[in-house]
């Protein structure tokens, strides 16, 4: 036996890119293997139930699925170096807003980037995905396995509101988050100053694997916030870089009582972008599950989605797709919340009442999502 994790993933997959960031900085021994070798596609995936990644595979031959729960079991075993959770419970709120708005809001302009210009990302793509695809292709092989791939992943950018009617306003959009964390940055080398927290996490996913790798918005990234770029390096990096950003701030997170305007702008915008979206999307579950007969449902019935869901989006009516897993990191935000004291609770809402948030911290859906042998359902 040894000490050494084994990672399943992609340098393209956006959920992956996190894990290895959190391994890379809390010295976490372990190797990757891609997701298209023939250990993952019999043995790993019938283990979790599905293909997926990312997948850890433990001394132990334990195997965890999904990034969050994945950073979870690092943490909970003492790996983190400081912990991702902020001590302050009212700043965790906040950190699990970050988490979700990463992890999904920004899924749009995630997949616009990389799917909607190919004559700039195209070649880099169809490399970068040879880790997905099995093992021993020739070259003729492997273009059909990848433009049969991508094809999913095109369509799946299409369910995320990605349409030719939206490209601008997602372009737009996303130029304001860059512009938003980028003097949000010019004081602080992570989101909530001195070391990443889970909200870091959250926004590394897509900033770095889609938005901060990919040709086309790479360019975009360096060109116009070069700050959000030398983030993502730091995110990646093994080492602790005492930079003069980090000197500046401070090695430790500022206090909830400190909150810079810069992050209430960030906040503001979230609401702005995407809480008409998560509402939508509760709204729609609320009403589905309430025409479903059976008692429970097992992890494993739902697919990734359950529907789509229409609502207002910066001028346009779109749909997305309705998944739960977005309701179970909806769900870290609202438990963080529910489990403050009276007073925190206050102080919470008033910052959330300020910032336009205040609805999302009373978005639930009737019966709880959980996450069960790696699958998700419903209690």
């Amino acid at each position: 036996m040894t000490d050494q994790y084994t990672l399943y993933g992609m340098a393209a997959s956006l959920y992956t890119g996190k894990v290895c960031a959190y391994m890379r900085r809390n010295h976490v021994e372990f190797r990757e293997e891609k997701a298209g070798g023939e250990h993952f596609n019999t043995v790993v995936t019938k283990e979790v139930g599905r293909w997926i990644i990312p997948v850890i595979e433990t001394p132990d031959g334990e195997y965890v699925q999904d990034g969050t729960d994945i950073l979870d079991y690092f943490e909970t075993r003492g790996f983190s170096k400081q912990s991702i959770y902020p001590e302050d419970p009212k700043l965790e709120v906040i950190a699990h807003l970050f988490e979700l708005y990463g992890g999904e809001g920004m899924l749009r302009a995630a997949m616009h980037y990389r799917w909607n210009f190919d004559e700039t990302n195209l070649n880099f793509l169809q490399t970068t995905f040879e880790d997905v695809l099995p093992n021993d292709l020739s070259a003729e092989e492997r273009e059909p396995v990848f433009l049969h791939a991508s094809g999913r992943m095109r369509k799946a950018a299409i369910a995320f509101g990605a349409t030719p009617e939206t490209y601008e306003t997602i372009e737009t959009s996303y130029s304001k988050f860059l512009s938003l964390y980028e003097t949000h940055l010019e004081r602080r080398p992570f989101l909530f100053g001195g070391y990443p927290t889970i909200g870091d996490y959250g926004l590394f996913s897509p900033l770095y694997a889609h938005l901060g790798r990919d040709p086309k918005p790479l360019q975009l990234m360096q060109m116009t916030a070069p700050r959000v770029y030398r983030w993502t390096e730091r995110m990646n990096a093994p080492e602790i870089v005492h930079d003069e950003t980090a000197l500046k701030s401070g090695p430790g997170l500022f206090s909830f009582d400190a909150i810079p305007e810069t992050l209430k702008s960030l906040m503001a915008f979230i609401a702005e972008d995407y809480v008409p979206e998560i509402s939508a999307h509760v709204k729609f579950t609320n009403e589905w599950l309430s025409e479903q007969d059976a008692p429970t449902l097992k992890p494993g019935a739902l697919g990734r989605g359950i529907g789509m869901a229409t609502f207002e989006w910066r001028g346009h009516t779109i749909q997305t797709a309705v998944m739960p897993y977005r309701l179970y990191l909806l769900q870290r935000v609202t438990d963080a919340f529910e489990a403050l004291n009276a007073s925190d609770k206050a102080e919470v809402e008033s910052l959330f009442e300020e910032t336009n948030l205040a609805p999302l911290l009373r978005l639930k859906t009737t019966r709880r999502v959980i996450r069960e042998n790696h699958l998700e359902g419903w209690a």
